[in-house]
């Protein structure tokens, strides 16, 4: 399993926290929870998000696409 930091604003913290009291999870397993469903309305290899969301805008400039140039070790 990887580790990693992610900074997130105090109010969606807050939101979260309060999601995760309510489910009876840990805040880190309503976070997974939240992306596995998230992610499982899109389909796989589907080229354009939701409502029109297009990808990255660092992907379309090269960048990391929001994951680290150096994989954890």
């Amino acid at each position: 399993m990887i580790k990693f930091t992610l900074r997130i604003p105090d109010d969606l913290h807050d939101r979260l926290t309060t999601q995760a009291q309510t489910d009876r999870r840990s805040l880190n397993s309503e976070m997974l929870h939240l992306l596995e469903v998230g992610l499982s309305v899109v389909p796989s290899g589907t080229p354009n998000r939701p409502g029109g969301d297009s990808p990255s805008p660092a992907r379309k400039q090269g960048g990391t696409g929001g994951r680290s140039p150096h994989p954890a070790t």
